[in-house]
């Protein structure tokens, strides 16, 4: 029997950028339906991965797979087939200032499918919903806090129901109880919607409480130095790199400051 490609695949990634080497020999498999976090600290390259998962930028060398289908060699129609079954959110939500909350997460169902303009509006009031948003499909973003503006951007992401999402620091700007809400939203989407889920973060409290596997970035060697549950990571590493980002290098704390 032969087993099921996994929804998102990375070999052997190198990125850079001319002659400067942002990150080398980054390697990850996404299991379906967890929660996959790509965590380190800033400018370790976390949001470039990103990018280049979604084709903004060419790898130098390396491979991205899409339920087995190479996503790097792939033709411009292909990736536009893969990318209908990707949605992202991007860290500034990303979201249209002109069009009402409804009208920015209606667009990709106008843009990709047959429904009438009625069923459009009660598609996207569905997903408004989805995310605890009812009543506000018709404020325009700068009406609403930014925590309702990122979750607008994740209705709006959702709206094609993707077999994979894309978060780019989605609590980025948030405060904590906002963040912690949108963490919560997060689970909810994946247990009610069986989307395999990516969070690029460094956001620790946000990598504990929703990670199910990760791979953490280094700046200084430029790849991915560790993997696994952040949860047993922190538990279990005893590399300094890793300790020191998972604990924010607290007193006490393995791998943290002392004061011998």
């Amino acid at each position: 029997m032969t087993a099921t490609p996994p929804p998102l695949a990375v070999h052997g990634l190198t990125l850079g950028y001319g002659d400067r080497v942002v990150l080398k020999d980054v390697a990850f498999t996404v299991k379906r339906g967890e929660i996959f976090i790509i965590m380190g600290g800033s400018g370790s390259g976390k949001s470039t991965v990103l990018r280049h998962v979604i084709g903004l930028g060419e790898p130098v060398k390396g491979a991205v797979f899409y339920g087995g289908v190479d996503f790097t060699t792939a033709t411009a129609d292909e990736r536009n087939a893969i990318l209908r079954r990707i949605g992202v959110l991007f860290q500034s939500g990303a979201l249209w200032t002109s069009m009402t909350l409804l009208e920015n997460v209606a667009l990709p169902l106008e843009e990709y499918t047959d429904l009438t303009p009625g069923e459009i509006r009660d598609v996207a009031s569905l997903k408004l919903d989805l995310v605890g948003l009812p009543g506000f499909e018709d404020y325009y973003p700068s009406e609403v806090s930014g925590g309702m503006q990122k979750r607008a951007a994740l209705a709006r992401a959702i709206a094609l129901d993707p077999d994979v999402l894309l978060f780019d620091e989605p609590s980025a700007g948030l405060d904590p109880v906002s963040s912690r809400h949108l963490d919560d939203l997060i689970l909810q989407l994946r247990d009610s919607l069986g989307a395999t889920i990516v969070v690029v973060t460094h956001e620790l409290a946000s990598i504990l409480a929703i990670g199910d596997d990760s791979i953490f970035l280094d700046a200084d060697t430029r790849t991915a130095i560790a993997g696994g549950s952040p949860k047993e990571l922190l538990a279990q590493s005893t590399d300094p790199r890793v300790l020191r980002f998972l604990t924010r290098g607290a007193e006490g704390a393995p791998g943290g400051r002392t004061n011998g």
